[in-house]
């Protein structure tokens, strides 16, 4: 597995990278630290923060089993910039299962642009990243 990207975490009373408002220690740092998600919408905003300081080995472990890659090798020169939810559908902490679609902008070089997807998500013992479906 290659090595994760060198990229320090937030502090936890800095504003939290996903763009929730929140500080990183009151959003995605305990989630990333291994606290379960309660909603959909919440891990995709780790997952979100994942990308930026690099932690493949989170982004696996919230990844469901049936789609999951073997390995992730992140490009270290990408620079997520921000997220943006633009909706959501089910995704609560009663439901099964849940879709989060999202606009996140990086910087690649001297290339700027937008990611955009549609992510499915399933709760069974805690939500996890199933696919995208756009």
């Amino acid at each position: 597995m290659e090595p994760e990207r060198a990229v320090a975490r937030p502090t936890d009373d800095a504003r939290c990278r996903c763009g929730s408002g929140s500080t990183y220690g009151e959003c995605c740092g305990p989630l990333l630290a291994g606290r379960p998600a309660p909603t959909a919408v919440q891990l995709m905003r780790s997952r979100y923060t994942a990308f930026v300081v690099g932690d493949t080995a989170y982004l696996l472990a919230t990844w469901h089993p049936s789609t999951r890659p073997e390995r992730l090798d992140l490009d270290p020169e990408v620079r997520w910039r921000s997220l943006e939810i633009v909706r959501t559908e089910r995704g609560g902490p009663l439901d099964r299962d849940g879709v989060v679609e999202f606009a996140a902008r990086y910087a690649h070089g001297a290339e700027r642009g937008v990611q955009r997807e549609t992510s499915r998500f399933l709760r069974e013992d805690r939500w996890r990243y199933l696919d995208a479906v756009d």
